[in-house]
């Protein structure tokens, strides 16, 4: 009888385990999926910024 009480409870240990990994990967995929947005909206506004400074040399190099 104990070898069968200790394979269910292996078992639901296991699962536990498994529970709290997928768990822990779930909050880290969110946070990545934050980062990345924040990178992306980051480097939107630095392009649209090099734009800017790009029409403003042009101009300056035509007004020369």
């Amino acid at each position: 009888m104990f070898w069968p009480m200790f394979a269910i409870a292996a078992g639901f240990l296991g699962i536990s385990v498994l529970g709290v990994l997928a768990v822990r990967v779930f909050v880290e995929a969110e946070r990545l999926g934050r980062q990345v947005a924040d990178s992306a909206r980051r480097i939107s506004s630095a392009s649209e910024d090099l734009e800017e400074a790009a029409l403003a040399a042009a101009r300056s190099v035509d007004t020369v």
